[in-house]
């Protein structure tokens, strides 16, 4: 429910904005606030980070740009180049418009537009290496804590993630897998730790965290895709015998049209799919509801200073409630992707 109250308010404001605009063109100007780009401007990937805007200046922290052109050179530079997407640079620019649109593209000798390699390292990859490295000094400090004296009683950082591993270890990967789950706790733990932080991470409007990692699709995606290699390798004969000659099934539903072998088939891409789309729509409904409450502030703001405190006051109220929400389903969206992938994984090992 949160993600489409979160899409009819985006599609409500959007439409509001428009009419006032064609209603009122000559008292708008670039300065303009304008819904839709507040709101695609936080959750959208981007190739720097946007602090904020002083006056018509713009304030933004540049990340590295790594693109080869179609003649296979390859340039690497600051996205400062761009100068917050509207110049370009070595032929390269930020497409506004079209199927690439937000994104690098270069454009040819005939006008066209080209899509070159691209491994820049943009506002999502930038915070997924950051929470890599983070998360690797935690663990290895703790790891060499424990290797110095393993019978010391935990402090701090380390009496505050024992519970937490031993839970992912104990009440996920035991419980759900049984005998043998041993080899698949580092990939469990490494799964709830690195969604749990970027969920988190997200929720702080400060550089440089606030970017929409979890709210993107692309993202997810590759979660769910490690999932599923996990779970194709650790399937067994048993599982493959279950799939295509599902047991206990009439013989007319299996031949000669395969159609018990085909929906069996079918379920082994939707439990990915599922994961894709769980974590991706309820952690991008957070940011757009957030987001959008905050943006009320801005819209009424040209309807007087009592209307607009009013309204500013109840957007605060609720974007605090809504983030105090976001922190729960942070938790518990790192927890269900860890338990089904614990499930899958039990799923393909067990006759």
């Amino acid at each position: 429910m949160r993600h489409i109250a979160a899409i009819l308010l985006l599609v409500f404001f959007s439409v509001n904005l428009e009419a006032r605009d064609n209603e009122s063109a000559q008292e708008h100007d670039n300065s303009s606030f304008q819904m839709k780009d507040f709101i695609f401007g936080h959750i959208a990937n981007d190739y720097e980070f946007h602090i904020t805007d002083v006056g018509k200046h713009h304030i933004s922290v540049p990340l590295p740009v790594i693109v080869r052109n179609s003649e296979g050179k390859w340039f690497f530079f600051m996205s400062s180049k761009f100068h917050h997407k509207h110049d370009s640079y070595k032929g390269f620019h930020i497409a506004e418009e079209g199927k690439y649109s937000g994104q690098i593209v270069e454009t040819l000798s005939d006008g066209s537009e080209y899509r070159p390699v691209d491994l820049s390292i943009t506002k999502n990859v930038f915070t997924i290496l950051l929470t890599v490295i983070f998360l690797c000094i935690i663990f290895i400090s703790i790891r060499k804590r424990y290797a110095r004296d393993p019978l010391r009683t935990p402090k701090g950082l380390q009496a505050m993630l024992e519970p937490v591993i031993l839970f992912v270890t104990e009440d996920i990967a035991k419980a759900a897998i049984g005998k043998g789950y041993e080899k698949y706790i580092n990939f469990l733990l490494t799964m709830f730790f690195l969604i749990l932080t970027l969920n988190l991470t997200g929720l702080i409007p400060i550089f440089p965290f606030g970017a929409n990692v979890t709210g993107n699709i692309n993202v997810t995606a590759a979660l769910a895709l490690c999932t599923f290699f996990v779970t194709m390798i650790s399937t067994t004969k048993e599982y493959w015998h279950h799939k295509l000659w599902t047991p206990g099934v009439p013989l007319f539903l299996k031949a000669p049209f395969p159609l018990m072998p085909l929906v069996e088939i079918i379920s082994i891409f939707t439990g990915p799919i599922a994961l894709v789309i769980r974590l991706f729509a309820n952690i991008l409904s957070g940011h757009m509801v957030v987001t959008v409450l905050l943006g009320l502030i801005f819209v009424f703001s040209s309807l007087g200073p009592l209307i607009d405190s009013g309204i500013s006051v109840i957007a605060i109220v609720f974007s605090i409630f809504m983030m105090i929400l976001d922190v729960l389903v942070s938790f518990i969206q790192a927890y269900v992707f860890t338990l089904l992938s614990a499930l899958y994984f039990a799923s393909a090992r067990h006759p």
